[in-house]
Order: C-alpha cells, then structure tokens, then sequence
C-alpha cells in the first residue's frame, strides 16, 4: 500500500496546470478514471474509433534476412526468429505510408500495433508494423549488438529495416512516408527521425510520439516498483497469480465461456470481482518484469556473456530454456543496466557513468531537436504510470502546441478511444 501511495504521489506531481491542447475531463469523455485500470483494460468497446476488419484489409507478413551469421551461432530452436518478420497491410494504389514501431517487448503483431494498423488503413496509409528493438526476434534477427537500450543504436537498427523493407517492397506505389510509436516505440520514433535527418531515405512528412518516456530511467524504474507492491491474500502459501486466476475463474463461471480481450477486461473491472489498485499494479509490474526477463536472457544467449547461460552450455531443440528463463526474471531492468547494457556502452563507446547513459537514450538527448521540428508531435496522458516528477514540464517546453495532453488513459490506454483516434488523423492530415 505505501508503494500506492507514493505513485498516487507522483501522479499528482506530474498533473500540471492545463495547456492549450489540454483536455479537460468531462470534454475528453473518456471513462476510467484510475490509471491502472485504463492501462490494463484500454477503451470499451463502444467507445472505439470505427476501424475495417482483417478481412477487409489486404495484407500479409514477409521477412527479412538481415543476420545471416546468427543463423549459425543462435541455438537451432530460435529457427523461427532467424529472419526478421514484418507485417504489411497495402492499399490498391498509390498511398502514404505509416511505419509503426511496437513498444516494450512487443512483436509487430501486437495488440496495440494491429490497432493502430487498423486505424491508419482505414483511413488510406500503407502501413508497416515492426517489432520493438527490445523485442526477441528484433534481438535475434536485426540488432546489431543484440544489447537494446541505447536509443541511437536502436534506431539505426530500425532505420535498417526500414531501409531493407523499402527495397523488398520496391513496387509499393508510396506518394511520402510517415512514422509513429507507442510507449518505448515511440522513444525509438523520435530517434530514427532525428537519424532521417541526415540520412534522407525517406523525408518523414509527419512522425507522432504516442506516450514516449521521457526518461528512460524514470520510466522502467516506475514499472519495476510495481512488481514490489504489497497484494492482501498473498502470502507464501499463495502467490499474485493464483489470486488473479482465482478471480478470473469465477467471473467467467457466472459469464458461461471465456474471451479474454481488453472488452472482457473491462467488463470484469465493472463487476464485484474487479481487481484492487494493489492488484493491478501488480499485474502492470509483471508483465513488465516479463519483457524484461526475454531481454535479459535473449541479449545473454546472444552474445555468449555467461550471465544466464553458461557461455559453454549446449542447447538444442530439445533443451528446456525455462531454468534460464527462470534466472532472468530475478535479474530485472535496473540489474539488466548494471550487467549488460552499461558494460557493453563502456566496451563500444568509452562510456561513462550511468547519469550519463541515461540522458544520451532519453529524450533529453534530442531536446534541440524536438523543439525546432513542426513535423513532430506527441500524444501523453497526464494519468500515465510511466511518467516522473518534471516529465510534462519537459514535454511542454520542447513541444508547445505539438503536445496534446489527455487527463485520462493510464499507459497507452486510450490509443484506440474515437478521439484520440481522430486526433491523430488530424496531424498526420496536417
């Protein structure tokens, strides 16, 4: 409770007086008011922008051979992430086209990725969906060093792809190029922009930061503080999950059958069954920790550093990875900075302390940047668990008008809610 307390703290902190692109609440009309809530189970479905269905849109996956030389060091059960997967939906004839980079973790068919796809083809844009950099089959397939966290290397990975997916897509009839992101993915958006500068392969008309951390440091810290909050009914005897599962079990007893979909979710917060604050956070925590956990293992196994896998240890098809799976998870991010990420950035750039990483991977490092760019814009909540003390102050000064603060939506929450969505098409509409 008292980890509640201080990020019901934080929150308050963060909540600034109101701009000109501000919404108030009872003109934004999005319903959850708790952070948590929001996070976990996004926007009702009555609520959401009107999108066309996957039968409706012409699209299909393709892949990428990037990483020839891991096709032979990685074990033979990371067969399916050898090559770098993509998904691309096309329309009929000549058309804008949107890149959209998954968050934390997440595959190019994601959730929030397929959603955002859904919203852009709607509304005319070929549209490609790329994986997180800090995704496993990113890790395995296109990143260079397989050690996600330094955003400039991040990005020019991703600018690779890009590259890699304009040249195998070189009859897409594409009239400009646009780029957006959500939560970490739109950290790497601001990045690879910044790259396009110099680099000019494709001139981005217009690029949308949608909830970015601000400071990267800040922002896993907050996530990796949740896993540490105190549950009622959970002691050595019963662990969080069995008391979710528990919870779970009877509302789709009393419902009859099971869809577990973001529309259940929030129908399940409705009930007397919902899920407490502590319990949310928890669970907000864990999903995070997990992402963390393939990181902390995938960047191991890859580079042969001894920390998971014994750098000697044979593993094939048959080898159970979930002992070392097992290890990650007791290594969380901040333990990830320490032994893989900062050790790495001393070894390729003579890196210094971690005061120093932290402001060339966040949003500081492109301050200049984002201040004097018209093209680039961000979405944020002002409710969003990810956010620290000064972060909205920060946005506000770099951004200006570029910068569309909702009172509500937690962490990417309501990037399906109509309007936010309408929202969105205005900018890339200019």
């Amino acid at each position: 409770m008292q980890l509640l307390l201080r990020l019901t703290a934080l929150l308050a902190l963060i909540v600034t007086p109101l701009h000109a692109a501000d919404l108030g609440v009872e003109e934004y009309g999005y319903p959850l008011a708790n952070p948590f809530e929001a996070t976990i189970a996004g926007t009702p479905a009555d609520l959401r922008a009107e999108v066309p269905s996957d039968d409706a849109i012409d699209q299909a996956d393709y892949s990428l051979r990037l990483r020839p030389e891991r096709e032979f060091t990685l074990p033979d059960n990371f067969w399916p992430v050898k090559q770098l997967r993509y998904r691309l939906a096309r329309q009929r004839g000549p058309a804008p086209l949107m890149f959209i980079i998954s968050g934390t973790g997440a595959h190019y068919s994601a959730g929030k990725t397929e959603a955002l796809k859904r919203l852009f083809y709607g509304a005319g844009y070929h549209v490609v969906q790329l994986s997180s950099p800090t995704s496993y089959d990113f890790m395995s397939a296109a990143s260079r060093y397989a050690t996600p966290g330094i955003s400039a290397d991040d990005a020019k990975d991703l600018y690779r792809v890009m590259q890699a997916v304009r040249a195998q897509q070189h009859k897409l009839q594409v009239t400009e190029f646009h780029l957006t992101g959500y939560s970490l993915g739109a950290l790497n958006a601001a990045f690879v922009s910044q790259l396009d500068e110099t680099r000019r392969s494709f001139n981005f008309k217009r690029v949308l930061l949608l909830n970015p951390p601000v400071n990267l440091y800040t922002s896993v810290a907050n996530l990796d503080k949740l896993v540490q909050t105190r549950v009622d009914g959970i002691n050595d005897h019963t662990t969080f999950y069995e008391v979710v599962l528990e919870k779970l079990t009877r509302y789709y007893q009393r419902r009859g059958y099971i869809d577990l979909d973001e529309a259940m979710l929030y129908d399940f917060q409705q009930s007397t069954l919902k899920l407490s604050d502590e319990q949310m956070a928890m669970l907000i925590g864990s999903v995070f920790r997990f992402s963390a956990a393939d990181i902390i293992f995938t960047s191991d196994l890859i580079n042969r550093r001894g920390l998971i896998v014994p750098q000697d240890y044979p593993i094939n098809q048959s080898t159970s990875l979930e002992p070392f799976f097992k290890r990650a998870l007791l290594c969380d991010f901040d333990c990830y900075i320490t032994e893989q990420l900062i050790p790495m950035w001393r070894a390729q750039y003579d890196g210094g302390s971690l005061t120093q990483l932290v402001q060339q991977v966040s949003l500081y490092a492109l301050e200049d940047y984002l201040r004097q760019s018209p093209k680039i814009a961000v979405m944020h909540n002002a409710d969003d668990v990810i956010l620290g003390a000064g972060d909205i102050g920060f946005l506000r000064r770099t951004f200006g008008d570029r910068l569309t603060l909702y009172p509500r939506g937690g962490h990417c929450g309501n990037l399906n809610y109509r309007v936010n969505a309408q929202h969105m098409l205005e900018f890339f509409r200019g």
